[in-house]
Parts: structure tokens; sequence; C-alpha cells
């Protein structure tokens, strides 16, 4: 299984069985699973999402938005009760080539990738609970 390592983007090859024994990047030594989202931007987004084989949540958001700012303490609740599925950030204001390049209209949107490929998306603020049942609803 491959995982990008959000910190320096090296590309690592982890054992399935081994995912959730705290694995660390091979160049930068920083852990690989973490239960707490990671932040993307118009550098790091494109080499993460396709170079990671497990499904990967995105939260686009801007510091600005009230629902962003609402939702985030369910995202990362989200992120801490699913360990086989990633959870990243992009702060829209930051990275806008990303955000025009899947066209983000509104914010809060969650976009579900699965090996680089979107594969559901849901605008507007949900809780935890919802969100867990729509990733996982997803995911079938």
């Amino acid at each position: 299984m491959y995982l990008v390592c959000p910190h320096c983007l090296a590309t690592n090859r982890i054992p399935e069985e081994r995912l959730l024994d705290e694995p660390v990047c091979g160049r930068c030594k920083k852990a690989l699973m973490t239960a707490e989202p990671f932040a993307l931007d118009d550098r790091s987004f494109a080499a993460v999402i396709r170079g990671t084989d497990l499904p990967l949540v995105v939260d686009f958001w801007a510091d600005w938005c009230g629902p962003c700012k609402m939702m985030a303490p369910h995202f990362a609740a989200a992120a801490r009760q699913l360990p086989r599925v990633r959870f990243a950030k992009v702060d829209t204001d930051a990275a806008r080539n990303v955000s025009a390049q899947y066209g983000i209209r509104s914010i809060p949107t969650v976009i579900l990738f699965q090996r680089g490929v979107e594969v559901g998306r849901q605008a507007g603020a949900m809780s935890s609970g919802d969100l867990l049942g729509w990733i996982r609803q997803q995911l079938r």
C-alpha cells in the first residue's frame, strides 16, 4: 500500500497489515497515519491524492467561513474514528488553483477521493455522525 507523506511528499510503501502500527515516513521520519487532519495546498495536493492508496477525505474551507469553523471539530472527530481513511483540509483562499480545478463554489465542501479519483462530494457543514455516515455510504 502506498502513502504519500503530507510533510515531505515522499511516497512510502507500507504493508496493509502495518497501517495501524504508527508507520513513519522513510524520508522525514514523521507520522504517516495520524488521527488528525493534515493541511494540503496547491503544491502538495496532487501528489498526495494521486499517490495514496487509502481513501482520502478533503475538507475545502476558509478561515472567514462560520460554517467551516463550526464543522472543523466534527471533521477532526471523524478523522479519529476512521483510522483507515486519511483526512485533509484545503484552505480555499491559500490554494486557489486546487479550489478552481475542483470547482469549489461553496464552502465547506467535502470531497472523497480513492486513488486520486473523486468518488463523492458534499457541500455544507455536517456533524461528525453525518460525515461518518456519508463516508461509509460512499465507500460501499
